[in-house]
């Protein structure tokens, strides 16, 4: 039997949604798409028809901006003047009564801008293009409709009218994985998603998908209540399935109920768009005063209300202080308002602000907690429950407290279900990391004690000895900070990625800071290390049980604050802050609560942009911290339960291919810490799926890929000579996978290519051959032959590395001028390979080969090879643009840079 092709995918499809009651309409190109649109504006609006004249200032209106420009048109009105010299309010689309709109579908629609393109199957409400669907057959990769999809972006959607600019959302389906994505140039193939139910299970095929997700109310209510224009980005975002169940529950409570209810999403999901998303919708019900959005920092007041202005400009003003946050709660305007637990607690306990806001405590108030496995187990939680009484309390957690990690006296041990009572949603660990949503933790245990006549390394077996005078022993915490240094750039694939490092105490991390910072002094060039704690009194909790709470003051200390101060660990904190602000030319300092706090900000803006690679902590930063560089966790701290996930979870974030795992390595036995949290905050099972496996298991998964690809190429001239595309194929999906095992190893501490079976230069050369097949379907994107290659996605990401380029190869060429004739040409064959293997070299491959053969041998071991190279660059450079502008009759030296 056949695989099913596109076109049989396709008519399925159509046949589908027609019996979903959308209407077929037949469109070739955009004469018929035009005709069709001032048809439906007309049915949508209900007026009579529309003169060639007036459809043309619609067009003029519809015709202006980016994609998100436009999308901010479509959910406006338009005032039309018509030619009766009347106005009326054209709608394109119907936001509040989203079923209440036109639903049609076509299919092969044909669109020439840059090229000519042909669209599969296009979902049109009110006449406009809303909804792309892109299909491939069964068996291709889904990836490759998503390139089709970004070609289609850049080639012809502006052509016309422009009308495809107003596409919201795209599909993309092969029959058996179905997924969605926003319209955004942007974004990569790790913004698609799958939809599932509400208890997380994937609609994958095609028809599940389709009967759920295109359903003609529920694609409109996506389109119109959970897509999000991003201020910030200028781009559109749209809800993941597990965000939408949970925002359908919040919103469904409030109309229905006066319960109360928690949302258990796992660290690194994007519970800030949810709840932003549930804080817009709840606002605008008439019987809703206010929303509160309720963090417990500061630093998260600022950080949240910055990201909910991003998603709606304007939308919230953060209360800076209590007496601002009293003035918001009194005006009758202000919907929505982003607070913290300490002003709020401060605006209905005190008395001078009490008076003032009497009147609301019968108001409609609805309270979302963000994190409030965190900031709910004391006084305040009860001080607001008795103050509003027509309120109702949602919690948002990434790690609830049940009863196992609840700590308290016997008896009085409260969990998130005791104080906001039912879970309306869960989206826990291992969801989020089966769709790809954050990654997995690849954990190493590094530091087992050996006794003195056995040998002096790291690697010891006395598990019962983790007593506080071994711990803070300075030779161990010296081995450490080596360790660091020699697996540092190794872990974080450096440049690419950021570290952070949890210690125990503010005065460990103290000696840390001043271990790295002599050994460092003569490194060229040495980590830019930065650190910041609280400067108060911060003794390690005797408990020692990482339970991360109050990391930064709701508002910096005031100073001076007399007994409160450790003015040893302050003066530290400022002679560190001085290396901080010599690094980076800036002027920060502890002498007032401002200053400090804009140090914070700084910080963490730049581990975010990867201007910091280690960042020493004790508590703050390990929670409510998202930086997708960040992959590299070292911790010298006794964590576990909720305290554990959460600093694990700052290294899981999405970024790129390059980023396979969160990197945690841990100088303390944290195993069975570990284990128990994920069991917790997952299921009894999730262990497997939360963990990378280790190095040896990565081991023998690459020498079986290696197996596998030498049944079908046993040399690397093989792969010259394999019959057809479907061989090629094969070499590409085996190759692939040692790219992606390899790429995994890298990160491993013991990684040592003697334990692969494939040599180094075996590898390499392999490399070439798979971007030699690459090339040549690249070549060949222009024929109209269908080839199976352009089913399969190249893996190009994990072969990229930034730090090998041009200037890393002249760097080689300048020790090849100096080396004896015998080794030359040894290593001139490494430089030729090197060039060979990277997807940003291989263009430039005959010119470094040609100055290698022809101008290297004249070069002497004094001479300045850079500005030979250079010269010959030029030279040729011109030489290849001498010929383009004779052609295109322009002037050489125009085309110069």
């Amino acid at each position: 039997m056949s695989t099913q092709s596109e076109y049989a995918l396709e008519e399925a499809l159509i046949a589908q949604l027609k019996g979903m009651e959308y209407s077929p309409v037949r469109i070739e190109g955009e004469a018929d798409m035009l005709a069709n649109l001032k048809r439906q504006l007309e049915i949508h609006n209900q007026i009579t028809p529309l003169t060639p004249a007036e459809f043309e200032r619609i067009l003029n209106h519809l015709n202006t901006g980016s994609v998100f420009e436009r999308a901010k048109v479509l959910r406006d009105k338009f005032a039309l003047k018509r030619d009766t010299d009347d106005t009326v309010y054209i709608s394109f689309l119907n936001c509040d009564e989203w079923c209440m709109n036109e639903f049609q579908v076509t299919h092969q629609v044909t669109m020439e801008g840059r090229r000519k393109n042909r669209y599969d199957v296009t979902l049109l409400i009110n006449g406009l293009p809303l909804v792309q669907i892109e299909l491939k057959r069964r068996g291709a990769e889904l990836k490759v409709a998503f390139h089709q999809v970004n070609r289609y972006q850049h080639d012809s959607y502006d052509a016309g009218a422009g009308l495809f600019q107003y596409v919201q959302l795209f599909v993309i389906s092969n029959g058996v994985d179905s997924k969605y994505f926003s319209n955004n140039l942007k974004q990569s193939f790790k913004q698609t998603f799958f939809w599932t139910d509400k208890a997380n299970n994937r609609l994958s095929d095609l028809y599940d998908f389709t009967a759920e997700f295109l359903k003609p109310c529920h694609i409109a209510k996506m389109v119109t209540h959970y897509t999000v224009i991003n201020e910030t980005s200028k781009c559109l975002m749209i809800l993941r399935p597990y965000q939408f169940y949970a925002t359908e529950g919040l919103v469904d409570r409030v109309k229905n109920s006066m319960d109360n209810a928690y949302i258990w999403h796992t660290t690194g999901s994007g519970k800030t768009l949810t709840s932003f998303k549930a804080s817009q919708i709840i606002m605008r019900m008439p019987k809703v005063h206010k929303v509160l959005f309720v963090v417990d920092r500061k630093d998260l007041d600022f950080q949240t209300a910055n990201e909910f202005n991003a998603f709606s400009k304007g939308s919230v003003d953060s209360t800076t202080n209590t007496h601002k946050l009293v003035a918001q709660l009194t005006d009758d305007s202000t919907k929505l308002i982003v607070t913290t637990l300490q002003k709020l607690n401060n605006a209905i306990m005190k008395e001078r602000y009490v008076g003032k806001i009497t009147h609301l405590q019968d108001k409609k108030f609805v309270f979302i907690f963000d994190e409030c496995h965190r900031s709910q187990f004391g006084d305040t939680h009860k001080n607001i429950k008795k103050f509003f009484n027509n309120s109702q309390m949602f919690g948002f957690t990434g790690t609830p407290i049940f009863a196992d990690n609840a700590f308290g006296s016997i008896g009085n041990q409260q969990t998130t279900a005791s104080l906001f009572g039912e879970c309306l949603h869960k989206y826990v660990i291992v969801d989020a990391i089966r769709d790809e949503n954050v990654l997995r933790f690849a954990v190493e245990y590094v530091g087992k004690y050996k006794r003195k006549d056995s040998a002096n390394e790291l690697d010891i077996e006395v598990e019962a000895i983790d007593t506080k005078e071994l711990l803070e022993s300075p030779k161990r915490l010296e081995k450490i900070t080596d360790y660091i240094l020699a697996h540092h750039r190794q872990k974080t694939k450096a440049p690419d990625f950021t570290a952070m490092f949890c210690v125990s105490s503010v005065a460990t991390l103290i000696k840390y800071y001043e271990l790295f910072k002599l050994k460092q002094a003569e490194a060229a060039p040495p980590l830019k290390i930065a650190t910041i704690f609280s400067y108060a009194a911060n003794e390690e909790d005797p408990e020692a049980n990482g339970l991360i709470s109050g990391l930064i003051p709701e508002e910096p200390p005031d100073l001076p604050t007399g007994a409160r101060i450790n003015h040893s660990s302050r003066d530290k904190l400022d002679e560190f802050i001085a290396d901080y602000n010599a690094l980076f030319g800036t002027k920060y300092s502890t002498n007032d609560s401002q200053t400090f706090y804009n140090y914070y900000q700084d910080i963490a803006k730049r581990v975010r942009s990867g201007q910091i690679d280690l960042l020493l902590v004790v508590n703050m930063f390990l929670t409510g911290f998202d930086s997708p560089r960040l992959n590299t966790m070292y911790v010298d701290k006794n964590l576990k339960f909720h305290g554990l996930i959460q600093a694990y979870s700052r290294t899981n974030r999405n970024l790129n291919e390059k980023k396979s795992q969160g990197n945690i390595v841990c100088f303390r036995n944290l195993k069975a810490a570990t284990d128990e949290a994920i069991a917790l905050f997952s299921n009894k099972d999730a262990k497997e799926t939360v963990l990378v496996a280790p190095y040896e298991e990565y081991v023998k998964e690459f020498n079986n890929a290696v197996e596998e690809l030498l049944a079908i190429t046993p040399t690397v001239q093989s792969v010259d000579d394999l019959p057809s595309e479907k061989e090629q194929l094969a070499f590409v999906i085996r190759f692939r996978e040692l790219l992606r095992v390899k790429n995994i190893l890298t990160t491993f501490a013991d990684f040592d290519e003697v334990d692969l079976s494939l040599p180094v230069q075996t590898f390499e050369d392999y490399k070439s051959k798979y971007l030699d097949v690459d090339d040549k379907v690249e070549r060949g994107q222009g024929k109209e032959k269908t080839s199976v290659l352009d089913d399969v996605d190249f893996e190009l990401s994990l072969i990229h590395r930034d730090e090998i380029n041009v200037a890393y190869i002249l760097n080689l060429l300048m020790t090849l001028s100096k080396m004896a004739p015998d080794d030359r040409e040894k290593r001139q064959k490494e430089i030729v390979d090197i060039v060979a293997g990277e997807m940003q070299l291989r263009s430039k491959k005959l010119l470094i080969q040609a100055f290698i053969d022809e101008n290297l041998p004249n070069i002497k071991p004094t001479d300045n090879v850079i500005a030979a190279f250079e010269s010959f660059w030029t030279e040729n450079k011109q030489k290849a643009l001498a010929p383009y502008a004779r052609k295109s009759r322009l002037f050489p030296n125009n085309l110069r840079s």
